[in-house]
C-alpha cells in the first residue's frame, strides 16, 4: 500500500482569526473554510515562536528554538533595556530534518516558497529537499509580490512580468503534483504571503474596499495608539494597535491565499490522490497587529506577531485527510508545531526518532478522534526585541494556565486561558502557588536546554 502524500501549507504571518472558519467576518476564505469542513480544526494550536525563522526550524527538526539556539528571525538584532541575546543564523546541517528522513524512506521532497533559515549552504536542498523553488535567505520579497521578484532561487523569466508570487508558487506546486511518480511526496508549501509588503491584486482590493464601505468600516478608526516602542531603533515611534479587521489590501492578500489553497486541493482531487493525501494548513506565527502598518487584528487574542501573548503564537491549524479524519471536527487539545515531525513520521510508517524530535509528540491519535490530553507543558522562549513592540521573555502553558516572564524587570503574569483567552486578567497575585509552580517549571526547562537570557544594557 502506498504511503500517504503529506502537504504542509504554511502561510507567513496569518493570524488566528484571519479565516472565516475561525471567526473573521471581513476576510473571505471559502476554500480554507471548506478544508475545515472536510477535516479537523484545532483551537489550541501553537507556533513555537512569535516570529518566523524559529518556528520554521522547529517544524523541520522537532526541537524548540531555544534548544537549537535559533530564537529570532534571522537578521534580527535589536536592543533596549536589554542587549540582544546571541543566536545562530542558520539551520545546522547536523540536524536530520523531517524532509531528509522522508527522502531516505522513499518520499519525493519538494520545498516551495519562503525558507529564511540561512545563506546558500543551508538552503532547502542541503536539508533533504530534492526540489527548491523560492527558498533562500530572504524573509520577504523585497521587490514586492509582482514579478520581477529578484528571489535568487526563482528565475524571473519563468513567468510573465507582473505575475503574482502566490499564484506562481502554486502553479509550480501543481506541476509537481501532476507529474508525481508512484512515490509518495512531501510538499512543504511555504507562501511568502501575507508578510509585508502588503500588496494584492487591484481587483481584489477594490472588492474589499467596496465591502468595507458597505459595512461602514470606512467610518471607523481601526487603530488604538499605545506607548513608544521599547527597542532603541524604534524608540521615537508609537505602537499602533489595530482593533478591527478592515484593511482591504490585507483582505485581498488573504483572498489570494485562499484561492490558491483551493487550487492545490483541486489538483490533488484531479490527480486521484485525495484518499492518499493529508493536508496540514497553518501559519508560522500570529498576525501582524501592532507595527509595520498593523494590517490585521487578532482579537479576542491579545497582541500579535512579536509578542509573548496568545496573539503572537496561537495559530489556525486545519488538517484534512479524506475518509480518515472525521469531517467538520474540532480538537481542543493544546499542540505545538514541534509535534509535526513525529506526526509526519508516524503517518509515513517510519519509526519515531525521539532523540531528534525531542520536543514533539505525534498527534495522530488526535487526528483519529481520540480524546488525548498529553501530560506535558508547552514552552516559548523569545529573548529578543522584535519590530512589533514586544519585549524579551519566556512563557509556559500547563493545562489552562499560562505564565509569562518578562526579562526587562523579571515580573511574571499568570492567566487562565479557559475563561480569559484575552489575557486581560493577571491572576498571579491571587494564585501565588500556581504562579510559583509554573515559574519554577519554566526556569528548570530553560536550564535543561541551556536557553540564553539577555543581559542588561549598560546604557540604561
Amino acid at each position: 500500500m502506498k504511503r500517504p502524500n503529506i502537504i504542509l501549507i504554511l502561510v507567513d504571518d496569518m493570524g488566528w482569526k484571519d479565516l472565516g472558519c475561525y471567526g473573521s467576518t471581513f476576510y473571505e476564505t471559502p476554500n480554507i473554510d471548506k478544508l475545515a469542513k472536510d477535516g479537523m480544526s484545532f483551537t489550541n494550536a501553537y507556533a513555537t515562536c512569535p516570529v518566523c525563522s524559529p518556528t520554521r526550524a522547529s517544524i523541520l527538526t522537532g526541537k524548540y528554538p531555544a534548544r537549537l539556539n535559533l530564537t529570532n528571525y534571522i537578521g534580527g538584532n535589536a536592543k533596549g533595556k536589554l542587549l540582544d541575546s546571541p543566536y545562530i543564523d542558520h539551520l545546522p546541517l547536523s540536524e536530520r530534518s523531517v524532509a531528509k528522513v522522508l527522502k531516505e524512506n522513499g518520499y519525493n521532497t519538494w520545498h516551495l516558497g519562503k525558507w529564511h533559515l540561512g545563506q546558500e549552504k543551508y538552503y532547502p536542498t542541503e536539508h533533504g529537499f530534492e526540489i527548491n523553488i523560492g527558498g533562500c535567505h530572504l524573509g520577504l520579497p523585497f521587490k514586492g509580490y509582482f514579478n520581477p521578484w529578484s528571489i535568487p532561487t526563482i528565475d524571473d523569466n519563468d513567468a510573465p512580468k507582473g505575475t503574482y508570487l502566490t499564484d506562481y508558487l502554486t502553479d509550480k506546486a501543481i506541476e509537481l503534483i501532476k507529474t508525481s511518480s508512484e512515490k509518495p511526496f512531501f510538499l512543504n508549501m511555504c507562501y511568502y504571503s501575507v508578510h509585508v509588503p502588503i500588496q494584492a491584486k487591484p481587483e481584489k482590493i477594490e472588492y474589499f474596499r467596496k465591502k468595507k464601505e458597505k459595512l461602514g468600516l470606512d467610518k471607523v478608526y481601526p487603530f488604538k495608539l499605545g506607548d513608544h516602542f521599547p527597542c532603541e531603533h524604534k524608540k521615537d515611534l508609537i505602537i499602533k494597535r489595530r482593533i478591527l479587521q478592515s484593511s482591504a489590501n490585507y483582505a485581498a492578500m488573504i483572498a489570494s491565499i485562499d484561492e490558491n489553497v483551493g487550487r492545490i486541493v483541486n489538483a490533488i482531487e484531479e490527480s486521484g490522490e485525495s484518499e492518499n493525501t493529508i493536508i496540514f494548513f497553518t501559519s508560522d506565527n500570529g498576525g501582524l497587529s501592532t507595527a509595520e502598518g498593523s494590517p490585521t487584528c487578532n482579537s479576542p487574542l491579545s497582541e500579535g506577531k512579536g509578542w509573548m501573548y496568545e496573539g503572537g503564537v496561537r495559530d489556525p491549524l486545519i488538517v484534512k485527510w479524506f475518509g480518515k479524519i472525521k469531517e467538520n471536527s474540532t480538537c481542543d487539545t493544546p499542540i505545538i508545531f514541534t509535534d509535526f515531525y513525529p506526526t509526519f513520521l508516524e503517518l509515513a510508517g517510519i519509526d519515531l526518532m525521539p532523540k531528534q524530535h525531542q520536543d514533539g509528540v505525534s498527534i495522530v491519535p488526535l487526528l483519529k478522534g481520540e480524546k488525548v490530553m498529553y501530560d506535558r507543558c508547552l514552552y516559548w522562549h523569545y529573548p529578543h526585541y522584535g519590530n512589533q513592540g514586544g519585549t524579551p521573555g519566556s512563557s509556559i502553558r500547563k493545562g489552562d494556565y499560562k505564565l509569562i516572564e518578562f526579562f526587562e524587570d523579571n515580573h511574571v503574569e499568570l492567566y487562565n486561558l479557559s475563561n480569559d483567552i484575552e489575557e486581560s486578567n493577571d491572576i498571579s497575585s491571587k494564585f501565588p502557588e500556581k504562579t510559583m509552580e509554573l515559574k519554577s517549571l519554566l526556569e528548570e526547562w530553560r536550564i535543561s536546554i541551556e536557553a540564553r537570557i539577555p543581559q542588561k544594557n549598560p546604557k540604561y
